[in-house]
């Protein structure tokens, strides 16, 4: 019989599974992030003991890897001061002559439609270590940010 018509099973056509992507650089996170990924861990691991599907189960094992990592590789912030824009601070400022307010916190803890922002987010990199009254570089324009005002989540 022909290679061609043979087939040992329906997974060999399957897409692989890979691992969720892990953020490059630094898992950097605040205490409230830190205390997230304890909350995800907990939730995922009565998840698997509920069992289920084999599909299901690896699926959560994934995604148990994934924040087992987290929390392995976590390094845990020094609280700010609220002198200066850092991670673990809430800022207002103006971009392009509209104010804005953001939380910069860890990759984990983002959520843009709730208003904070990853570490990483070169809006966040042109920020931190801001003061407020002062006017910030960003994507290429001198004094595209102005500082207003600087508070500690």
């Amino acid at each position: 019989m022909s290679v061609a018509f043979r087939r040992d099973g329906d997974d060999e056509h399957l897409e692989p599974k890979f691992e969720i992507p892990i953020p490059p650089g630094p898992n950097l996170v605040t205490e409230r992030g830190l205390a997230l990924i304890g909350e995800k861990l907990a939730a995922l691991e009565v998840e698997l003991a509920k069992g289920g599907e084999e599909a299901q189960i690896n699926a959560l094992k994934r995604e148990l890897r994934y924040w087992t990592t987290r929390q392995i590789t976590a390094e845990l912030v020094p609280a700010p001061d609220g002198s200066t824009v850092a991670i673990g601070t809430r800022v207002a400022f103006t971009l392009n002559g509209k104010r804005r307010d953001l939380s910069i916190v860890g990759d984990d803890e983002a959520d843009p439609a709730q208003g904070s922002i990853a570490f990483s987010a070169p809006l966040a990199r042109s920020l931190i270590g801001g003061e407020e009254g002062e006017l910030l570089p960003f994507n290429g324009k001198e004094d595209a940010i102005e500082v207003l005002e600087i508070a500690v989540i």
